[in-house]
């Protein structure tokens, strides 16, 4: 490279899109927006996110737009309601109809839990609804275990995205897995969204060097001490692991391997 030279910065939102049901989306983090201390600092971190996708539990919003509600407040980004709360697929498929009537989307992230002190998924609630709603006409983006099988069936009935758990909600404990998230970003033909259990900046970029086309975070970024700095870190932690993805990483040596030629050293 000569002096003249110069480097244009490439982001992946410039040739790298994530194409979820159809749509382009030039941003590989959707964030969620429960627990921020007040709504103008969870509509700050939103926007130093960078994510063109924000979520929020259909039972948690105000659907006639009273007071200070999130979806006033986050008005021009695409809203993904999400059926958190819900236990049986009844509920969840009464949660989703509700959120698109109210809110004219078909978009729909289907949580049906089945614990509530670990809020693992009920596997078999969870298939029921998805395959109902696909049927119905939704955009169906299921958050489910790390379990390659299950993700295998609920692409097979059509959801648009698969999301499985990095680890618990809420636990900060990172890709507690990653052996199966990255199995099953290697198997999937639909986009594989990591949701729920990153902590900091470098789990996120952990599940986007096993290969996750996108991840989802809420409370890492909401309980952290700044998370409008969080918020920015997180977007830069995406961006990195999918660059490092894409650019393979070199593999792991049990000894030293040195990096120049070991001919012609002084003294030899």
């Amino acid at each position: 490279m000569t002096s003249t030279d110069t480097v244009t910065p490439i982001r992946p939102s410039e040739d790298d899109r994530l194409v979820i049901a159809g749509v382009s989306l030039t941003s590989r983090l959707l964030i969620g927006t429960a627990g921020y201390p007040t709504q103008a600092i969870m509509r700050e971190a939103v926007a130093a996110s960078g994510s063109e996708v924000v979520t929020a539990s259909i039972r948690r919003v105000s659907l006639q737009g009273h007071g200070s509600d999130t979806l006033r407040t986050l008005k021009g980004y695409r809203f993904l309601p999400n059926t958190a709360g819900c236990e049986t697929a009844r509920d969840a498929i009464m949660t989703a109809e509700l959120a698109r009537e109210a809110l004219d989307t078909n978009w729909i992230k289907v949580e049906v839990i089945g614990d509530r002190e670990t809020l693992y998924p009920d596997v078999a609630e969870l298939i029921e609804a998805c395959r109902h709603l696909v049927d119905d006409g939704f955009v169906v983006l299921p958050y489910c275990n790390d379990d390659p099988v299950v993700c295998q069936r609920l692409q097979d009935i059509g959801c648009a995205a698969v999301m499985p758990m990095g680890s618990l909600i809420g636990s900060g404990m990172g890709v507690a897995n990653p052996a199966n998230i990255e199995l099953i970003c290697r198997r999937a033909s639909v986009p594989v969204i990591v949701d729920a259990g990153i902590g900091t900046a470098s789990d996120a970029v952990v599940a986007m060097e096993l290969g996750a086309s996108a991840c989802l975070i809420n409370t890492a970024v909401a309980k952290a001490d700044d998370p409008v700095r969080m918020a920015r870190a997180m977007r830069h932690a995406v961006e990195a692991g999918r660059f490092a993805h894409l650019a393979g990483r070199i593999p792991r040596r049990g000894r030293a391997e040195p990096s120049s030629p070991q001919l012609g050293l002084v003294g030899s």
